[in-house]
């Protein structure tokens, strides 16, 4: 079996802030990003799908957490096709315009270009320090299965290299069918690893629960089952505490991953106060032996 690390999408939210779950001690960014690496050995960085981290942010999360620690990025938001506030890009390459929102095409090729390289240097550090584990790429929803779409995470892999591309799908087409079958032989082929989530289904954004290992790195994001998953309120869509009874079923699972790939990422995105700390926490105490504990501070 390969080693499973689970973590958690967030540790500097505003209501895990106000639930309690830090103690009063971890009063600063590098107290809580300690307090969070004594409990965790994995975590995601969604921040960075707003805005690109700096060079400066990273190093101070490489130097702040202990060896063994792992962060995983998620993409900026241009990289994966979605509406990007223009105040989010880097103020030299803001294009002029009136839009509030832009996307890839809405640049110059120098200026996107510019983006993915300033984007990607900024993780230096945390790869030099080895505390890099995947960049998350979650495409939008009408990011279906065609053939300018699988060239594109061809792209993306040539683009990160030597850094480590995983990929979430929001478009249910490329698990309908016989295209169940053609996503995961296209993914193995090309050794793209793939993001399984559990999620709400019966929307525009579902995708099922497909447990499967492409690579020898696998992901799988656990989003909740909120019956307010189109909300605009992150806190409603998001606000879902899995019970004891329901992580009990994902352990084998997960674990039948882990016979698969080398490396498995359980990343709770649940977040809404303490609930994704408190689900990690069970889940890890479901796989036991099978979970990577948090690294020695």
């Amino acid at each position: 079996m390969g080693t499973i690390r689970v973590g958690t999408a967030s540790w500097t939210d505003k209501t895990l802030l106000a639930s309690g779950w830090y103690p009063a001690g971890a009063d600063t960014p590098e107290k809580r990003l300690a307090h969070y690496a004594k409990n965790f050995p994995v975590v995601e960085v969604d921040a960075t799908y707003y805005g690109p981290p700096s060079e400066q942010t990273t190093r101070l999360w490489a130097q702040r957490t202990p060896p063994g620690f792992t962060f995983n990025i998620k993409a900026f938001s241009l990289l994966t096709g979605h509406p990007t506030r223009v105040s989010a890009l880097y103020k030299d390459l803001r294009p002029e315009t009136t839009k509030k929102n832009v996307y890839p095409q809405d640049l110059p090729p120098k200026a996107y270009e510019q983006v993915w390289s300033r984007f990607l240097a900024a993780l230096d550090p945390l790869a030099e320090a080895g505390k890099l584990g995947a960049l998350l790429f979650q495409f939008p929803p009408w990011f279906g299965i065609r053939r300018s779409n699988r060239d594109f995470l061809l792209e993306v892999v040539d683009r990160c290299k030597p850094l480590r591309p995983v990929f979430e799908f929001r478009n249910a087409s490329w698990f309908e069918g016989a295209n169940r079958d053609e996503t995961l032989d296209f993914l193995r082929a090309h050794e793209l690893p793939y993001v399984a989530v559990d999620m709400p289904q019966g929307h525009k954004s579902s995708v099922p629960p497909v447990m499967a290992a492409t690579a020898d790195l696998a992901v799988v994001r656990f989003h909740g089952h909120s019956d307010k998953w189109t909300s605009k309120d992150i806190y409603e869509k998001f606000g879902y505490l899995y019970s004891r009874a329901e992580l009990a079923e994902w352990a084998p699972k997960l674990r039948a991953l882990a016979d698969e790939a080398k490396n498995t990422h359980v990343l709770m995105n649940n977040c809404c106060a303490d609930f994704a700390q408190r689900n990690a926490a069970t889940l890890i105490d479901l796989l036991g032996d099978a979970a990577v504990p948090a690294p020695a501070g």
